[in-house]
């Protein structure tokens, strides 16, 4: 593998962050970047997040905020839609929606044995056979199914109980530092939310953060 592979954390609008971040990490022609979805909402401008990642030629993978975008959009069903979307889907412009539907589910780097995914995947079941509905919003397994912390607080992430290979690199459950297991590793450091973005740069499995300049979404 020439140049580096870097994986970057849940990026939710935070534009000043993602610039602040990607001047760090200096990229090389030769770098590749992989973004882990949910680029956009939230933050205060989604569409800088997505100029930057055009920029940067970056590899974008579906979310769970893109998921329900791209649902609601299509079928104009409110039901997609939560509290604080509508000041962001008012801002997309034509070229940011093609940039949503271009996003893939995952991405697997056989020469690392590695999986960039949103969310997780089901300990069971084949990885590259799980469908957006589960690999952007797994959180936890409950009683064999995928579910949101929120909604099964007992239940236990699905990590926890993921033995690889191959070892797989998510975000989408935010907390207040890595998650890292033997087979797994989260960058969600909630940056949206006050806390870090973070990179994973391989082929070292070298972190780098940088700190929230303020809290955005409570």
């Amino acid at each position: 593998m020439t140049g580096r592979l870097i994986a970057v954390g849940d990026i939710h609008g935070c534009h000043q962050e993602f610039a602040d971040l990607l001047a760090q990490l200096e990229l090389t022609r030769d770098d590749r970047l992989v973004l882990l979805g949910d680029l956009i909402n939230r933050g205060p401008d989604s569409n800088r997040v997505i100029d930057l990642a055009r920029a940067h030629a970056a590899l974008p993978l579906l979310g769970n905020h893109e998921l329900r975008f791209l649902a609601f959009r299509r079928t104009r069903d409110p039901k997609y839609l939560r509290n604080g979307d509508r000041e962001t889907l008012d801002r997309l412009r034509p070229s940011d929606w093609s940039y949503l539907e271009s996003m893939v589910l995952t991405h697997h780097e056989p020469e690392l044995n590695t999986v960039f995914v949103h969310g997780g995947f089901l300990p069971d079941q084949p990885w590259a056979k799980q469908p957006a509905s589960v690999v952007t919003r797994i959180q936890v397994i409950d009683d064999g199914r995928p579910a949101k912390r929120s909604e099964a607080p007992g239940a236990p992430f699905w990590a926890d109980l993921w033995n690889g290979p191959p070892f797989v690199v998510y975000g989408h459950t935010s907390r207040p530092e890595v998650y890292k297991l033997k087979w797994s590793v989260c960058l969600d450091t909630a940056c949206v939310m006050g806390g870090a973005l973070t990179a994973l740069i391989f082929p070292e499995k070298r972190f780098l953060q940088v700190r929230a300049r303020r809290r955005y979404y409570p």
